[in-house]
């Protein structure tokens, strides 16, 4: 018999050594042995070597056994692994009584670790894996004895919030359980409702913090505050649609609109058109940006914005302006399918992704568009390119033209540089040509100094006191460390005699200081440009393409945001010009932290690299970017488990017929009605 532990908080808790599974002490995932790298091409058959284990003269003997045995319990050793059922791909991992499965030959390699060459062979298809025993659940087993209104926890955390939010207020109970229930339930409802309130119903309950984009992150600690009932607070929020369909941008208004009610205020930074219709008090800072901008174009409500002639935004909003869509779409030829996707909530589809055009992926949140892109396409193909990409999701086969590119780009908004040093102009290389200059200044070649010696990185010409930095810091023990500017170089990073040397009337530091525009400006005004002058406008130029001219030449990476740092890595491929080797780029929300302005700038820069001969793939929910794409897939209809449907493939102007997909309901006022 069982011996059942009497039940505790602590037993339905993964945090809690007490709670949390043995086997994997509460993580969800163990190191084993990973099955995608165990078979990575799984349009091949056994015969043909699909189990990357059994190769070479004396592995081999383990297929050998297999292909001649297998005409006794009928298994297609000719047939590609996606073509096999469940049941005879589990055959192949457990065994029978004619072959030693896969199961069987790593336990065997287990056995002769003693030996360097078995270590290492283990070593090349061990990778994290779901754990065996709480199947990532990461509570222990009898915790799940424990049942209410027929389901254990286990059964709860595996679900969406919308489904969770259900079944607790259809909760049948008795009497005596009510009572003791009552406020418990009432507690969970309420926070359920308010996460279904900000757009999070599609989240399961046990979803890794993780793994959520930053607009899920901001919308998760939105709904705390609407749990607290705090009143008289002030709340500012950082561009809180990020990540949020059209369609779920009005429940997050409601929302906001709560907290207004229960008498607190609520500051919004935000580019969204919808959500600047919906604030009482609207304030607009420009008209440029940096070094143009830092004024108050307007202040007062939505309104009174028709009569501003000055502010670039209340020009798009009262549509004087627009971004324009193209006058025609671009045709495809060469494409990449990728068949029986079903990782996550995908549903088993067939989808082609065109080359050489705009691909935009679309769909509400949680459909499964990062899904498809960011876990099966772009792993699938890195591994195909000589890169190392993460576990790829599950599918069957990639097919098409993937040959016709090189490589694949994921441009992402993680930070370009998490150093100090690093900077604008460092990144696409403008700096070394900048370096090369100054050393050519017949005063530096009088005193000997070579472009190392104008790097703030190394030894030479940098401040040793601050070693380049233009600021000390000092260790304050118990307390956060401070930033002081340095005392010997005053915040310039240089030598005084450095600093001597100048071209045209400006030295090093002068011109870290200026901003993207001005250094163009200053590197361009020369007649007599030289070839070093026009390399690095050349390599400048692209920052300010994509909108980025106010930021300075020496700003450190770290200040930057994560929609600035995307288009700092957009300008560098840029930098390269023509390419012979076509790439794939993959921007996941590009527009993050843009306004209609700058969307303008960013889709002239994305049409630059598609004539430089490169494919984009936008993941995307504003509306004029989809507007402007060559070719959309619509991922849906809802999010979570109704979701991972491909709703639509085609072009845009196909999109806002179909009655299913929501993206076309909003995309039909955004494109010119066909008379």
């Amino acid at each position: 018999g069982i011996l059942f532990e009497e039940p505790s908080v602590n037993l339905f808790s993964f945090n809690n050594p007490y709670g949390a599974c043995k086997t994997c002490e509460g993580y969800g995932s163990i190191i084993g042995i990973d099955a995608d790298l165990v078979i990575p091409n799984k349009s091949l058959s056994v015969y043909d070597d699909a189990i990357a284990c059994w190769k070479g003269e004396k592995l081999s003997e383990w297929k050998d056994v297999l292909v001649r045995n297998a005409y006794k319990f009928d298994f297609p050793v000719h047939k590609p692994w996606y073509e096999l059922t469940s049941e005879q791909r589990k055959l192949v991992w457990k065994g029978n009584q004619y072959f030693g499965g896969l199961n069987e030959f790593f336990k065997f390699v287990e056995d002769q670790t003693y030996k360097i060459q078995y270590r290492v062979l283990l070593s090349r298809y061990r990778g994290k894996t779901l754990c065996p025993e709480c199947q990532g659940t990461r509570l222990r087993s009898d915790a799940s004895y424990v049942r209410v209104g027929g389901k254990n926890v286990t059964e709860l955390v595996l679900m969406p919030v919308d489904q969770a939010h259900q079944f607790f207020d259809t909760l049948k109970l008795n009497d005596q359980d009510y009572a003791i229930s009552k406020r418990l339930i009432l507690e969970i409802t309420n926070r359920l409702n308010f996460l279904c309130e900000v757009g999070l119903g599609y989240l399961t309950l046990n979803r890794l913090s993780s793994s959520l984009s930053g607009g899920e992150s901001q919308r998760i600690n939105l709904a705390t505050s609407l749990g607290s009932s705090l009143v008289g607070s002030m709340y500012i929020l950082a561009e809180p649609s990020i990540g949020l369909h059209s369609r779920d941008t009005k429940q997050l208004i409601n929302v906001l609109r709560q907290l207004k009610k229960l008498g607190n205020s609520v500051i919004v930074v935000e580019h969204d058109e919808e959500i600047m219709h919906a604030a009482d008090h609207l304030i607009d800072i420009g008209p440029e940006a940096g070094e143009n901008g830092g004024e108050v174009m307007y202040e007062g409500p939505f309104e009174g914005l028709i009569h501003d002639d000055k502010s670039l935004t209340a020009l798009y909003l009262t549509h004087r302006m627009q971004i324009p869509v193209p006058g025609q779409r671009r045709k495809w030829r060469d494409y990449i399918e990728l068949k029986g996707v079903r990782e996550n909530n995908l549903k088993g589809f067939d989808v082609k992704i065109p080359l050489n055009i705009l691909v935009a992926v679309t769909g509400v949140s949680g459909s499964g568009k990062t899904s498809l892109i960011k876990r099966v396409l772009y792993p699938a193909l890195k591994k195909i390119h000589g890169g190392y990409g993460e576990k790829t999701g599950q599918f069957d086969r990639l097919a098409g033209d993937h040959h016709k590119i090189t490589d694949v780009e994921m441009v992402d908004q993680n930070p370009i540089g998490r150093s100090s040093r690093s900077n604008p102009a460092t990144y696409v290389k403008a700096f070394d040509e900048i370096r090369a200059l100054f050393a050519d200044v017949p005063l530096a070649h009088t005193r000997g100094y070579k472009p190392g010696f104008f790097s703030f990185n190394v030894e030479g010409g940098r401040c040793e006191e601050c070693e380049g930095e233009g600021m000390v810091q000092i260790g304050m023990q118990f307390m956060a460390d401070i930033h002081l500017t340095c005392e010997s170089c005053k915040g310039r990073r240089y030598k005084e005699e450095v600093l001597e040397v100048t071209y045209r009337g400006k030295n090093i530091a002068d011109i870290l200081e200026l901003t993207i525009n001005q250094a163009i400006a200053f590197f361009s005004e020369n007649q007599e440009a030289s070839t070093l002058e026009n390399r690095i406008v050349q390599k400048l130029k692209p920052l300010a393409d994509t909108g980025l001219g106010y930021l300075r030449m020496g700003q450190s990476s770290d200040t930057l945001s994560g929609g600035e740092a995307q288009r700092i890595k957009l300008a560098s491929f840029l930098t390269k010009g023509t390419s012979d080797k076509p790439t794939l780029f993959i921007f996941d929300e590009p527009t993050t932290g843009l306004h209609f302005h700058d969307i303008n700038k960013l889709l002239s820069s994305f049409n630059a690299l598609i004539a430089n001969g490169h494919s984009i793939i936008v993941i995307e929910h504003n509306l004029d970017v989809v507007k402007n794409a060559d070719w959309i897939i619509d991922l849906g209809p809802e999010g979570g488990d109704d979701g991972g449907n491909l709703v639509f493939e085609g072009l845009p102007e196909e999109l806002i017929k179909s009655e299913r997909s929501y993206t076309g309901k909003y995309l039909a006022p955004k494109l010119p009605r066909k008379q």
